[in-house]
């Protein structure tokens, strides 16, 4: 959603691309930076006056003047804001020929610059279909769908904001559908998930599906989904008292009891109690009111829910001892090796660890880059069979392609990527390497100003680190893909990238349809390296901490390796959930692996995960679900 209107800033004159195929028009070599084409310079928006002109108030600006704020302000700043909500509503409409067009321009670039990446090497970009769900929001299900949700959409021009945020009533609702990869790619791989129908506190009296977007959300043990905050509509963003839960097992949802205190853009991270920890976000008081406030789901004295039957009903949050002072939303939270909670605010100075039994918080070094950096990724790194006890911290700052990694209390300074970028994703993989997708020049600006769609096409293109902490660039995907972007890695080792709804309607090959998102699947490299090896049989009880338990495969001298992979829920870039922690194979008899579980919740924390055997050249098999659990 947009945060707030955006204030026009000095800068050079406006640039717009001339074609989106000039922006790729020439033979791209594997590994090279995707710029913008040369741009054409254009002077002030429509309908407003030269810089030499007299005094004259643009139309369109006029329709947005306040007398109050003439008379608080004075008539130029009063306009600077009446320009700004000009802004945000966009000009003009956003006819069905450019959408088609840019479509094709998009696929015929991205078909002939991906020619030049060696699959085996790069991987692939194999699959777009449409998708009925924009999915600013994203769940990889223990059932093996994948959740999507976000708002029902009040525009479909993409130079406008097509979220409610500023809209209360019954256009200000939620919504959710579920993809079943197993069904495929068509609109009957999809079914609806309405969220529960809520009489949110604005007055109007207007049921309507509960309006979560811009929530925030994790796994609880027994693989539902927590859904927390969500937006009341107006003043900027405010934020909504929430308490949702999702079960993947009848694709139903939950309302529990009301949160204390409204979250607009809040961080939700599940400990090794199995509790989640509820952090941030703007209050109900709306925009600039972030609240310190902690929160924990469930409350104590009501138990952890383990079993598929277990749903939260009535179920309270209670208040956590300490508070957690971001100034800015949606910071990352991790919980670590040593059990605490991890929080990398996005102001260098905001990093904290939580301590979840003590009910505590101390500080962390400062972040030494010293610079804000926006919605961008952050990983916690792979730490063998104990779990993980560092993060790196990446993206958020599209002057600045630098990585940090948090270990042992102090800040390291990794290898950078290609270039900075804003609202990425960055994915843990089965055989532990990283791989980046998606990104942007800023919040609803991808290089050529607010609502603009056209973008700087170097984002497009992925970036991949090996275990040696090196990246390299990869191929590209079909659009480019900034805010509300996300993606999964999908229990056959595939990567699903989707989101962004400004992106999805500006390419949109039938505005007129119910199939407004889409969907792209990439084949990381190690599903062009040979055959998998196969991972017959898993536990379908919980399987204790510490504790050893037998798979099957038919293939057991390809089995070099075994993991465990969390599944991921993200939003805005955060993505709580992640998780790769190795098993050891303890012994070998015919089609017969025994495996060792993390010593304890520390190392992984209670719930389901993606078993997956490896060989020796890092090739994954299909996984198969496994609960761990006391």
């Amino acid at each position: 959603m947009s945060l707030s209107p955006p204030r026009p800033q000095p800068r050079p004159r406006s640039r717009r691309l001339s074609a989106l195929a000039t922006a790729v028009a020439g033979a791209l070599t594997a590994g090279t930076v995707l710029t913008a084409a040369p741009a054409l310079a254009l002077g002030r928006a429509h309908g407003e006056p030269a810089d030499t002109a007299p005094h004259i108030t643009a139309p369109r600006v006029q329709a947005e003047m306040r007398d109050d704020e003439v008379a608080a302000l004075g008539q130029e700043h009063a306009e600077e804001h009446a320009r700004a909500r000009a802004a945000v509503r966009g000009v003009g409409d956003y006819p069905q020929t450019t959408r088609t067009n840019r479509l094709k321009a998009l696929t015929d670039s991205q078909t002939s610059i991906n020619a030049g990446f060696d699959p085996t090497v790069f991987g692939a970009f194999k699959e777009y279909f449409p998708s009925p769900e924009f999915a600013a929001h994203i769940a990889m299900l223990p059932t093996g769908k994948v959740l999507l949700f976000s708002f029902e959409r009040i525009e479909t021009n993409p130079e406008k904001e097509p979220a409610p945020t500023q809209t209360t009533g019954t256009e200000n609702a939620g919504r959710a559908y579920i993809w079943d990869p197993a069904k495929g790619t068509g609109a009957n791989a999809f079914t609806k998930a309405t969220p529960p129908v809520v009489d949110m506190p604005d007055g109007l009296n207007q049921p309507r599906p509960a309006p979560f977007f811009c929530s925030g959300h994790s796994f609880l043990p027994n693989g539902m989904l927590g859904v927390f905050g969500g937006n009341l509509g107006g003043n900027g963003g405010t934020g909504a008292k929430l308490s949702l839960v999702f079960d993947p097992w009848t694709e139903t949802w939950t309302r529990n009891p009301d949160m204390s205190v409204g979250r607009w853009y809040p961080s939700v991270v599940t400990g090794a109690d199995g509790r989640q920890l509820i952090m941030s976000g703007q209050s109900e008081l709306g925009w600039g009111t972030p609240t310190p406030v902690v929160e924990r789901f469930p409350a104590k004295g009501h138990a952890v829910p383990t079993l598929k039957t277990d749903t939260p009903r009535n179920t309270p949050v209670d208040r956590f001892k300490a508070d957690a002072p971001f100034t800015l939303d949606y910071p990352h939270l991790f919980s670590l090796r040593d059990g605490n909670i991890y929080a990398f605010g996005r102001q260098p100075n905001e990093q904290w660890a939580f301590d979840p039994v003590n009910e505590t918080r101390s500080d962390l070094q400062a972040r030494p880059d010293g610079r804000k950096r926006n919605y961008g990724s952050a990983i916690p790194l792979p730490g063998g069979v104990n779990g993980p006890d560092s993060a790196l911290v990446l993206g958020g700052d599209r002057d600045n392609p630098s990585t940090l990694r948090f270990a042992n209390g102090t800040w390291t300074a990794e290898k950078s990527r290609a270039f900075g970028r804003t609202q990425d994703d960055t994915l843990l993989l089965p055989d532990g390497n990283l791989l980046t997708v998606n990104g942007a020049y800023d919040i609803r600006d991808y290089g050529n100003g607010p609502y603009n769609p056209n973008a700087d096409l170097k984002y497009r293109q992925t970036e991949l680190r090996d275990s040696q902490g090196n990246w390299r660039l990869g191929p590209v995907q079909r659009l480019p893909r900034g805010y509300h972007s996300n993606a999964v890695v999908l229990p056959d080792g595939r990567v699903m990238v989707t989101g962004d709804e400004l992106q999805q309607l500006a390419n949109d090959p039938n505005i007129n349809d119910d199939m407004n998102g889409t969907i792209e699947i990439y084949e990381p490299a190690y599903l062009h390296k040979g055959n998998r090896p196969l991972l017959d049989r898993a536990p379908t009880t919980p399987v204790g901490f510490d504790k050893k338990f037998l798979v099957t495969t038919g293939t057991p001298e390809h089995a070099a390796k075994a993991v465990l992979l969390s599944p991921t829920t993200a939003t805005h870039s955060v993505n709580t959930s992640q998780r790769h922690v190795e098993l050891r194979i303890t012994s070998r008899a015919g089609n017969r692996l025994e495996l060792q579980a993390p010593p304890d919740a520390k190392a992984a924390p209670p719930g389901w995960y993606m078993l997956f055997l490896l060989n020796d050249q890092g090739v994954p098999s299909v996984a198969q679900w496994v609960q761990l659990g006391s």
